[in-house]
């Protein structure tokens, strides 16, 4: 699946969920659209899903993204920042794009401060369950085929986050490198 259609499907459920999705509830009620979305397609279109939605999601696989997300989440792990991205993706391209070009630009994404939960693991499972539902198989299945997929056309993933490495927990490199957001989450007292 190339990257307009993915961004399609992506948009359809967003328009779908019928409401903001900056809250952990909005982008879970996307990713329950996605599944809706993505069910009516065949099996091999919903591995290609996933597949673009990796390549998508490799693109800010980058340490100032991280260090973002560490300051909206009030910390993030591995696993976090993998539940970030995915609520990233169902704020939709526009924000994505931005978010990967300037992580600083989410501080105007309407997040409340308070909110540490901007994630969306749901997101990251969609088309596994998707695909259950359009075979009427389990997830087990999905992991088959897109592991097959993979090797079909395999893509090497980059071990470590691109871009520079920095202390997440240093202030005054947080507020170098990300002055908007820091100046709502670390604000100088």
């Amino acid at each position: 699946m190339d990257r307009e259609t993915f961004w399609e499907i992506v948009e359809r459920a967003r328009l779908a969920a019928g409401r903001e999705t900056v809250t952990a509830e909005g982008a879970d009620a996307v990713a329950r659209h996605l599944v809706a979305e993505l069910s009516v397609l065949n099996p091999a279109a919903i591995v290609g899903f996933e597949q673009a939605y990796d390549d998508v999601t490799a693109e800010g696989w980058r340490w100032d993204l991280w260090a973002a997300a560490y300051l909206m989440r009030g910390g993030c792990s591995d696993d976090g920042f993998d539940y970030f991205r995915g609520w990233l993706v169902a704020q939709g391209r526009a924000v994505w794009e931005r978010a990967v070009a300037d992580p600083d630009s989410l501080a105007g994404a309407g997040v409340d401060q308070d909110d540490h939960a901007v994630d969306c693991e749901a997101v990251l499972s969609a088309a596994g369950h998707a695909y259950a539902r359009a075979t009427g198989g389990g997830t087990d299945a999905f992991w088959e085929a897109l592991d097959a997929a993979d090797r079909a056309a395999p893509v090497p993933a980059a071990a470590d986050p691109a871009g520079a490495d920095f202390d997440f927990d240093d202030d005054e490199q947080m507020r170098a490198r990300l002055p908007r957001l820091a100046a709502i989450y670390r604000p100088v007292e």
